[in-house]
């Protein structure tokens, strides 16, 4: 146990029952029931005398004795039991316990433990100890002998009407006064203020019902300020004189708060913070139990306030169930049936990207998001998790449901090349491709695609391990061979004689990547290429129309290490969210032909939204240092770069700059209007570039587009359709495939 000021707080073991309904959390509940049980035998002694001492009061005084002789045919007995029942069910802080009073003059003598059987059957308040309604016997002074000869001859009699209508017997009160249950005034005179602020029909010199005097019973509990009340009538000169006795709670001295492990002693603190040095209020004490219950509920964690009392000097003790993980299984389902079944994954592979572990407080908003990373995963179809109770420990265990997907298979599909200026086909493209999501049940993966248009083709073998075992930071590991050959145009195009050069790529490497902080990935790889130029025959060349070299080394291809480097930051995730990233490329000379260069690229995102209509801004560049080949360039113009010029139009060099802002608003369904405007240059540097083969081209090296498009949500993503005007006036449309890079 460890303290913080008066807030103590310990931790032990705790159980939590399989149903709320059968069980209520309340470790004391017997005794509760036991003190209720006598407090109630008490309220029968204490009624008896009070009716007694009305009924001798209007024996003695005609006329409210001839006014009501007609409603003296019920037993006292049922009055008695109608009255409890009444009480009872008026009690805002006991209207969950029912209770069922034997209406006979026989039951109330009845065996104790069977009554209090009968009544324990329906507690289930938490706050039963802390305001429990005490209404004990009057003294022997305070009764009429005549009253209860009246009673006894009525019994005599056995005359018997209903007990609701000598409940609506009014008689004369001429005085109406709070003491404590000795008979004193109250030394605090607030409570006391308290006490006759909460009385509504109760005042002096006003006719009153038996339902009347136990209703303000009742309010005078509600207010909080006090653990029990008799109301007590006193046959006076004057006329009868109604005293409430009151017991006030005790002042609130000090908090123990047991088994909150994951519960802040500061929230606790403040919770509490008002009410230290004053009386007791079971509302604000209510108020207090339903903000701590609150703060586990908005955090989605298996914890409640289970039990509370008062001990003696102030001290609230409060007792807090928390139901901690005790165990976490898997259990596979067959995708078609619904019923276990063997699984292809490993239960480690699952186990390893949970939050949740075993000893921790379970949290459901922690499980939803083990259930979105496991479906990340990519091999699942279906994931739950089912929290069970863990014996009679008090603890819970989760049982996840997975239902896996088919491990592994062929596909295809199509596309379009953004790098393709000319020929209305020339730029499609169609892909086949092989993949294993599961590998070993591990999931690791496998991929092995083609990608074959009229100009280009890409072949790429690429596996990758998720979570490399072993490993505590959730790096990944990527290797990757690759054959392609793409476009050169983008930097050496626009050749007079209408031919196509297009650049080789033989690629292989390895990368790391990890998560480094929230929100924050970073990769790290080594990556080996050797690229050069080729006509359309597929002749390698070294120079272009212009004679612009088309490799840094002056040979055929190429070759270069590069070092990579890489931060991203995503924000939430979505498109519209901030992202940033940043780019590093070094050439590692490790043989003297090979290059040397430094590259450095960066872009960031930022999105605003502003009624139904988002503005996102965009900005990017870059920068080469050392010596790298030409078609290596920054190329500028295009879909993803400056819309309204051809692909790399604007210009190449080794720096550039391109911002983009955009507003896009809702129009009909899943289809977006846009209105966009792009800048970008090359800051210059195009004469920089071996051969300066955008000069040659005679590119301007800035400009700028604007202009308006439709996007339509669909299973392959964003389609984009647009139209573009640049600073020469001249218009274009742009078609493209998912977001804007």
């Amino acid at each position: 146990m460890h303290g913080h000021d008066d807030v103590h707080f310990s931790s032990s073991s705790i159980r939590i029952h399989s149903s709320p309904h059968e069980h209520s959390f309340l470790a004391n509940l017997q005794s509760c029931s036991k003190n209720l049980v006598s407090q109630l035998s008490t309220t029968r002694h204490s009624l008896n005398r009070l009716l007694d001492s009305l009924k001798n009061r209007s024996n003695s005084h005609p006329r409210l004795s001839q006014t009501r002789s007609v409603r003296r045919h019920n037993t006292p007995t049922q009055m008695l039991n109608s009255v409890t029942q009444l009480m009872i069910g008026k009690s805002s802080l006991l209207s969950s316990v029912s209770l069922s009073l034997i209406q006979s003059t026989q039951s109330i003598g009845s065996d104790s433990r069977a009554e209090h059987n009968e009544i324990t059957s329906g507690l289930h308040s938490p706050l039963l100890c802390c305001a429990s309604l005490s209404l004990s016997r009057p003294s022997e002074s305070t009764q009429s002998v005549e009253g209860k000869d009246v009673i006894q001859q009525q019994l005599q009699k056995g005359q018997g009407h209903s007990v609701s209508r000598n409940a609506e017997e009014r008689v004369l009160i001429s005085e109406v006064l709070v003491r404590t249950k000795d008979g004193e005034e109250l030394e605090r005179k607030d409570l006391e203020m308290e006490a006759l602020a909460a009385l509504k029909a109760c005042r002096a010199n006003s006719a009153l019902t038996i339902r009347e005097v136990q209703e303000d019973v009742h309010r005078i509990i509600e207010s909080g300020y006090f653990c029990s009340c008799t109301p007590v009538a006193v046959d006076t000169r004057d006329g009868i004189r109604l005293m409430f006795q009151v017991e006030p709670n005790q002042e609130f001295h000090g908090l123990v708060c047991e088994n909150a492990n994951v519960l802040p002693s500061k929230f606790i603190q403040e919770a509490f913070r008002d009410g230290f040095g004053k009386v007791i209020n079971i509302k604000r004490l209510e108020e207090a139990i339903t903000s701590i219950n609150g703060w586990y509920m908005e955090r989605g964690l298996f914890g409640i306030v289970s039990d509370i009392d008062t001990l003696s000097g102030g001290i609230v003790r409060l007792q807090v169930a928390e139901a901690e993980v005790n165990n976490i299984s898997i259990r596979f389902l067959d995708r078609k049936t619904g019923e276990p079944t063997k699984g292809k994954t490993s239960p480690e592979t699952i186990l390893r990207q949970l939050t949740t572990k075993k000893g921790q407080v379970y949290s459901m908003l922690q499980g939803k998001r083990d259930v979105d990373t496991v479906l990340a995963m990519g091999i699942m179809e279906d994931v739950s998790i089912i929290p069970q109770p863990a014996g009679d420990s008090g603890k819970v265990d989760l049982i996840m449901n997975c239902v896996e997907r088919p491990s592994g298979g062929f596909s295809a599909g199509g596309g379009i090349s953004s790098g393709i200026t000319s020929g209305p086909l020339s730029g499609l493209i169609g892909s086949f491709a092989y993949s294993h999501r599961n590998i070993f049940g591990r999931n690791q993966k496998l991929n092995v695609s083609l990608e074959r248009g009229q100009i280009d083709s890409i072949f790429r073998i690429n596996y990758t391990d998720p979570w490399i075992e072993g490993d505590d930071k959730r790096t990944s590991r990527s290797i990757m061979v690759q054959n392609s050959r793409t476009p050169g145009n983008l930097v050496h195009g626009n050749q007079p004689d209408n031919g196509n050069l297009t650049i080789g790529r033989v690629t292989a490497g390895i990368e790391y990547s990890r998560p480094f902080r929230p929100k924050w990935n970073g990769t790290a790889g080594l990556i080996f290429q050797h690229a050069g130029a080729r006509d359309e025959q597929g002749n390698p060349i070294i120079k272009d129309f212009y004679s612009s070299p088309l490799t840094a080394s002056g040979k055929t291809h190429d070759e270069t290490l590069l070092a990579k480097f890489e931060s991203i930051y995503t924000g939430s995730g979505d498109h519209g969210s901030t992202m940033f990233a940043f780019n590093m490329e070094q050439g590692l000379p490790v043989l003297p032909e090979w290059l040397f260069f430094n590259r450095v690229n960066a872009r960031t995102r930022k999105g605003i939204h502003i009624g139904p209509a988002r503005f996102l801004f965009s900005l990017s560049g870059g920068h080469v240092v050392g010596n790298f080949s030409p078609h290596e360039a920054f190329t500028i113009g295009g879909t993803n770069s400056v819309r309204g010029y051809e692909e790399g139009a604007v210009g190449s060099g080794r720096s550039y700059v391109v911002g983009s802002g955009e507003v896009s608003f809702p129009m009909r369904g899943p289809v977006e209007g846009v209105l966009f405007t792009d800048y970008g240059t090359d800051m210059g540097s195009g004469a920089t570039v071996p051969g300066d083969p955008a000069g040659a081209r005679l590119k301007p090296g800035s400009g700028y587009g604007y202009g308006f498009g439709v996007r339509v949500d669909s299973p392959l993503g964003p389609l984009r359709l647009e139209y573009a005007f640049n600073d020469k006036h001249t218009g274009r449309f742009h078609f493209g495939v998912g977001h804007r890079t």
